[in-house]
């Protein structure tokens, strides 16, 4: 055994390898929250022009956030691994 091989074992005390870290999927990110009790929060659709053909009951129930339905909860928290 060679010199060079001797420090080349030596020194390969590499830790265990571990799993890689899942991404967040940075456009479920932006549009979705996870509330303290883990039902998921979203934006309204349909606020962001024509609202002129709107009528103004429809304007003031879409104001805000709504909860999310519970069919699509399991798909959008696979997006958000580590919550928000």
């Amino acid at each position: 055994m060679t010199d060079r091989a001797a420090r080349k074992g030596a020194s390969s005390t590499k830790k265990e390898t571990e799993m890689p870290k899942m991404k967040t999927k940075k456009a479920a990110a932006k549009r979705f929250k996870i509330t303290a009790t883990g039902k998921l929060k979203h934006g309204v659709a349909g606020k962001r022009h024509r609202l002129i053909s709107h009528n103004a009951k429809y304007i003031r129930q879409n104001r805000g956030t709504s909860v999310g339905a519970k069919a699509d909860e399991a798909r959008v928290k696979k997006f958000l691994p580590y919550g928000l």
